[in-house]
């Protein structure tokens, strides 16, 4: 906990800045209100590189490294493999949004579990900061639904408007709960053992 703590008010200060800046209509380049959020500048995503180095020294450098930096990365791009496979099969069978969310969700934990296999105490600091991350936003998520806000947060693609005929709750449950506490839990605990497995390799530290 107090690995992640200072990194974890970062990125709630950061979704809290998305937030407000979608809702009081700055600049689409900095915060895009589209759905899935248009690639903007201002988003926790890009803090994932940033922590997964930060988390992997700080680890090494207080004895919870790993000895085999390479073997934690290919079991992390294996994660990406699966769930590159998964998508490709479920866009072959023609599922539905529903169906391909509770596949990701499936595979989200065959990812993550590949990557906690390859360095234990990094997976564990993910999986911990990953969720500290995530909560926030399904929270801001639900808010942003019941109110109809407009943001990033609650709109949806074209081609998945059928969602907004749901009720609240259920509309937050598929787009909100779902992915936030499973794919995009997989993303951060993936991505940030690549990256920080890289680090590791370039940098060699030594535990302190």
């Amino acid at each position: 906990m107090q690995l992640i703590l200072v990194p974890a008010i970062v990125t709630l200060v950061v979704t809290l800045v998305r937030l407000a800046g979608e809702r009081l209509g700055w600049s689409k380049l900095l915060f895009n209100p589209a759905a899935g959020g248009g690639f903007a500048i201002v988003g926790i995503a890009w803090l994932v590189p940033i922590f997964g180095v930060y988390f992997a020294l700080r680890l090494a450098r207080r004895g919870e490294g790993t000895d085999h930096p390479w073997r934690a990365l290919g079991l992390a791009v294996l994660g990406i493999v699966v769930a590159i496979v998964a998508g490709i099969g479920a866009n072959a069978l023609h599922f539905g949004l529903r169906r391909q969310l509770l596949t990701f969700a499936v595979v989200s934990v065959v990812a993550v579990a590949l990557s906690w296999w390859g360095w234990p105490a990094l997976g564990r600091t993910l999986v911990a900061y990953g969720l500290a991350a995530r909560i926030p936003v399904a929270a801001v998520m639900l808010f942003a639904i019941l109110g109809n806000w407009g943001t990033h947060y609650d709109v949806v693609a074209p081609e998945a408007q059928y969602l907004n005929q749901m009720a609240p709750l259920m509309k937050w449950f598929w787009i909100g709960l779902v992915p936030q506490m499973t794919a995009w839990i997989m993303f951060t605990v993936v991505f940030g053992t690549i990256l920080g497995a890289l680090a590791v390799v370039l940098v060699k530290p030594r535990p302190a």
